[in-house]
């Protein structure tokens, strides 16, 4: 999340909005928030709703859920998907501006 707010300036300027949806619940996501002064939206999903309906994978000897990283235009059409191995396997901010940039040129 670090490397999201580090270009968070720049996801705004394409008018798009950042959603982290995480494993804990309302009350982590909020404390959690609240410490790193986070400027994008955290969604709860203990109970891993969100991540069956992305097929999201869970992998418990890797630590739990997988990165998934995907970017979703205005109209609600998933335009690309990255599903990490693991937990370091998370695109650079430049190729997700580079989708966003695409997809709205």
């Amino acid at each position: 999340m670090a490397q999201l707010r580090k270009d968070y300036e720049e996801f705004v300027k394409r008018e798009t909005e950042i959603v982290v949806i995480g494993p804990e619940d309302a009350k982590a996501f909020q404390k959690y928030w609240a410490k790193n002064k986070l400027q994008f939206i955290g969604l709860p999903d203990p109970e891993h709703h969100v991540l069956k309906l992305y097929g999201q994978q869970v992998k418990l000897f890797k630590f739990g859920r997988m990165p998934a990283q995907m970017l979703v235009d205005k109209s609600g059409v998933l335009r690309f998907v990255h599903y990490g191995q693991s937990m370091s396997d998370i695109p650079e901010n430049e190729a997700l501006l580079a989708g966003i940039d695409s997809v709205n040129a």
